[in-house]
């Protein structure tokens, strides 16, 4: 029973996770951090005042906190933006350096427009005979 247990635990999958999991929440600190402490100051320093949690609207007597939802899609708002710009592009620019061109190794029959290998000398879809490509 404890065998199968740390059989599991062991897996690649469950401790790669766990890896994601602890570096997923130390960035989020990171992110979160400058997002709070860089950016809202920036945006109150250019267009005023930043938190919106003051903002209110008495129906009855209920009281709907806009100004807290707004505080929180603005929030999200820049997260995101600081993700995309800060870790999305970047690495989508890096990877694709270091990407290899690979060669397909498929090409479509003239006839029928079927997959068929590129050194093939007849579709196995059509049976149309075609010249090979190397």
């Amino acid at each position: 029973m404890l065998n199968g247990f740390k059989k599991f635990l062991l897996r690649g999958n469950v401790v790669d996770l766990a890896v994601a999991v602890v570096i997923g929440a130390a960035f989020t600190a990171i992110v979160n951090s400058f997002v709070s402490d860089i950016l809202t100051p920036l945006i109150a320093a250019i267009g005023g005042r930043p938190d919106f949690s003051a903002l209110t609207l008495r129906i009855g007597g209920g009281e709907i906190k806009y100004g807290l939802f707004l505080n929180a899609l603005i929030s999200f708002l820049m997260v995101a933006a600081v993700i995309y710009f800060l870790v999305v592009r970047p690495y989508e620019k890096i990877s694709s350096r270091f990407a290899r061109q690979e060669e397909s190794v498929l090409r479509d029959c003239p006839e029928c427009l079927s997959e068929i290998p590129r050194a093939a000398i007849r579709c196995s879809q059509c049976t149309a005979q075609v010249t090979p490509v190397h």
